[in-house]
């Protein structure tokens, strides 16, 4: 069996709600996972979006969400979780929002895709202590397992 993550809020490369998004309720979806590999000890969540700001020039990829050290024996996340529900154990990262906090879609213009990224990893991480993304890739660097991942697609209603 293989690392798999859903949502049953949207289905692979399709819409998101617009409950998760900044014209929303701005909550994180549910997520789930299942197959994590035996030797396991830990779990990172990276969310973002290699669209911004426009998906016809894209110049950045936005961070959205990073969590990290999740433990193994979640199966994952509630929808609209709270930073102090999180599974005890779990640290967060700092998204380009500036924030540790999930920030839903928000795209200035066009259609983006939002990669809900999970990793197993062979490893529990040090306290990084809020780090960007690069971060912490470069503290899993060769601790990966396993990798799935889920792409949903939102753009934003006419005014």
């Amino acid at each position: 069996m293989s690392l798999t993550i859903s949502s049953p809020a949207f289905e692979d490369n399709s819409n998101i709600p617009i409950i998760y998004t900044c014209d929303g309720r701005n909550i994180s979806p549910p997520l789930q996972w299942s197959g994590i590999p035996a030797s396991t000890k830990s779990l990172v969540l990276i969310i973002d979006d290699p669209d911004a700001p426009d998906p016809a020039a894209p110049r950045m990829t936005w961070v959205h969400w990073l969590l990290y050290n999740i433990p193994v024996t979640t199966s994952g996340l509630a929808e609209g979780i709270a930073p102090n529900a999180l599974p005890k154990g779990t640290l967060s990262g700092r998204g380009d929002n500036k924030k540790t906090t999930y920030g839903g879609p928000c795209p200035p213009i066009g259609c983006h895709r939002y990669f809900h990224k999970l990793y197993a990893l062979d490893i529990i991480l040090p306290d990084l202590h809020q780090p960007t993304k690069n971060t912490l890739l470069q503290a899993m660097e060769g601790h990966i397992l396993a990798h799935a991942e889920i792409i949903g697609l939102y753009q934003r209603p006419p005014k």
